[in-house]
Protein backbone atom coordinates (compact mmCIF):
# COMPACT_ATOMS: atom_id res chain seq x y z
CA UNK A 1 0.00 0.00 0.00
CA UNK A 2 1.30 3.72 -0.78
CA UNK A 3 0.49 6.45 0.87
CA UNK A 4 0.73 10.01 0.99
CA UNK A 5 0.83 12.73 3.76
CA UNK A 6 -0.67 16.03 3.19
CA UNK A 7 -0.39 19.18 5.71
CA UNK A 8 -2.99 22.12 4.94
CA UNK A 9 -0.43 25.08 5.85
CA UNK A 10 -1.43 27.75 8.04
CA UNK A 11 -0.61 31.16 8.44
CA UNK A 12 2.14 30.32 11.14
CA UNK A 13 3.86 27.50 8.73
CA UNK A 14 3.98 30.53 6.15
CA UNK A 15 5.51 33.37 7.62
CA UNK A 16 2.02 35.22 8.00
CA UNK A 17 1.98 35.89 11.87
CA UNK A 18 5.71 37.78 12.19
CA UNK A 19 6.09 34.75 14.65
CA UNK A 20 9.66 32.70 14.69
CA UNK A 21 9.47 29.32 14.24
CA UNK A 22 11.83 26.33 13.52
CA UNK A 23 10.13 25.06 10.61
CA UNK A 24 6.57 23.50 10.40
CA UNK A 25 5.29 20.99 13.44
CA UNK A 26 4.95 17.11 12.25
CA UNK A 27 2.64 15.76 15.01
CA UNK A 28 3.93 12.63 16.97
CA UNK A 29 1.36 10.35 15.02
CA UNK A 30 3.37 7.05 14.12
CA UNK A 31 1.36 7.31 10.90
CA UNK A 32 3.28 10.40 9.71
CA UNK A 33 6.71 9.26 11.76
CA UNK A 34 6.45 6.13 9.90
CA UNK A 35 6.84 8.30 6.39
CA UNK A 36 9.47 9.89 7.07
CA UNK A 37 13.06 8.80 7.83
CA UNK A 38 14.29 6.81 10.64
CA UNK A 39 15.54 9.12 13.43
CA UNK A 40 17.47 7.77 16.46
CA UNK A 41 15.65 8.99 19.34
CA UNK A 42 18.30 8.19 22.18
CA UNK A 43 20.58 10.78 20.40
CA UNK A 44 20.04 14.37 21.51
CA UNK A 45 18.04 16.29 18.60
CA UNK A 46 18.92 13.59 16.03
CA UNK A 47 18.28 15.25 12.38
CA UNK A 48 18.83 14.47 8.60
CA UNK A 49 18.64 15.76 5.60
CA UNK A 50 15.80 15.27 2.97
CA UNK A 51 16.06 15.68 -0.52
CA UNK A 52 13.03 16.50 -2.29
CA UNK A 53 11.86 17.16 -5.98
CA UNK A 54 8.86 19.66 -6.54
CA UNK A 55 6.45 17.73 -8.15
CA UNK A 56 5.82 20.16 -11.57
CA UNK A 57 9.19 21.43 -12.03
CA UNK A 58 11.17 18.29 -10.27
CA UNK A 59 13.88 21.18 -8.92
CA UNK A 60 15.93 19.70 -5.64
CA UNK A 61 15.44 20.84 -2.43
CA UNK A 62 17.22 19.66 0.96
CA UNK A 63 14.90 19.87 3.85
CA UNK A 64 15.61 18.87 7.35
CA UNK A 65 13.47 16.23 9.58
CA UNK A 66 14.47 17.24 13.08
CA UNK A 67 13.67 15.60 16.25
CA UNK A 68 14.00 18.26 19.17
CA UNK A 69 13.59 15.55 22.16
CA UNK A 70 15.33 18.12 24.72
CA UNK A 71 13.42 17.15 27.08
CA UNK A 72 14.72 13.59 27.55
CA UNK A 73 17.89 15.48 28.31
CA UNK A 74 16.88 17.90 30.53
CA UNK A 75 14.73 20.90 28.12
CA UNK A 76 11.21 21.59 27.27
CA UNK A 77 10.46 20.45 23.88
CA UNK A 78 9.39 16.94 22.42
CA UNK A 79 8.16 18.00 18.91
CA UNK A 80 9.35 16.91 15.47
CA UNK A 81 9.74 19.25 12.76
CA UNK A 82 10.36 20.08 9.23
CA UNK A 83 13.44 23.06 8.88
CA UNK A 84 14.67 24.78 5.97
CA UNK A 85 11.89 24.76 4.12
CA UNK A 86 11.42 29.18 3.85
CA UNK A 87 13.13 29.24 0.72
CA UNK A 88 11.06 26.32 -1.27
CA UNK A 89 7.84 28.12 0.59
CA UNK A 90 8.79 31.55 -1.18
CA UNK A 91 9.67 30.23 -4.27
CA UNK A 92 6.30 28.39 -5.11
CA UNK A 93 4.44 31.27 -3.35
CA UNK A 94 2.91 29.21 -0.70
CA UNK A 95 -0.19 30.49 0.76
CA UNK A 96 -2.17 29.76 4.72
CA UNK A 97 -4.89 27.16 3.12
CA UNK A 98 -2.70 25.74 0.88
CA UNK A 99 -1.66 22.02 0.86
CA UNK A 100 1.86 20.55 0.70
CA UNK A 101 1.40 16.71 -1.02
CA UNK A 102 4.26 14.55 -0.04
CA UNK A 103 5.25 11.13 -1.19
CA UNK A 104 8.29 9.04 -2.01
CA UNK A 105 8.61 5.93 -3.89
CA UNK A 106 10.17 2.41 -2.54
CA UNK A 107 13.40 3.80 -2.44
CA UNK A 108 12.75 6.29 -0.35
CA UNK A 109 13.04 9.32 -3.04
CA UNK A 110 10.60 12.31 -1.92
CA UNK A 111 8.43 14.13 -3.68
CA UNK A 112 6.64 17.53 -3.06
CA UNK A 113 3.50 19.70 -4.88
CA UNK A 114 1.60 22.53 -3.40
CA UNK A 115 -1.57 22.60 -4.15
CA UNK A 116 -3.50 26.00 -4.35
CA UNK A 117 -6.68 26.26 -1.82
CA UNK A 118 -8.45 27.87 -5.13
CA UNK A 119 -7.66 24.11 -6.52
CA UNK A 120 -9.04 22.36 -3.80
CA UNK A 121 -12.66 20.80 -4.24
CA UNK A 122 -14.84 18.73 -2.10
CA UNK A 123 -14.29 16.43 -4.77
CA UNK A 124 -10.97 16.09 -4.71
CA UNK A 125 -10.96 15.43 -0.93
CA UNK A 126 -13.37 12.51 -1.12
CA UNK A 127 -10.78 9.01 -1.31
CA UNK A 128 -11.35 7.04 -4.41
CA UNK A 129 -12.50 3.24 -4.09
CA UNK A 130 -9.37 1.69 -2.54
CA UNK A 131 -7.87 4.94 -0.88
CA UNK A 132 -8.65 5.88 3.00
CA UNK A 133 -7.87 9.48 4.19
CA UNK A 134 -6.37 9.87 8.49
CA UNK A 135 -7.13 13.40 8.87
CA UNK A 136 -4.72 14.49 11.96
CA UNK A 137 -4.74 17.27 14.27
CA UNK A 138 -2.18 20.41 12.91
CA UNK A 139 -3.45 20.34 9.47
CA UNK A 140 -2.06 16.94 8.81
CA UNK A 141 -3.40 13.80 7.26
CA UNK A 142 -2.36 10.57 5.81
CA UNK A 143 -4.06 9.39 2.33
CA UNK A 144 -3.44 5.74 1.67
CA UNK A 145 -4.51 3.90 -1.54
Amino acid sequence: MSSQVVKRLSANDVGDTGGHQAGILVPLDPEILAFFPKLNTAEKNPRCLITVREGASNERWDFAFIYYNNKKFGGTRNEYRLTRMTKFLRAVNAKEGDELRFWHDEQRNYRVELRRTEKLRVAEDVPEFGSAVLVLSGGWKVIKY
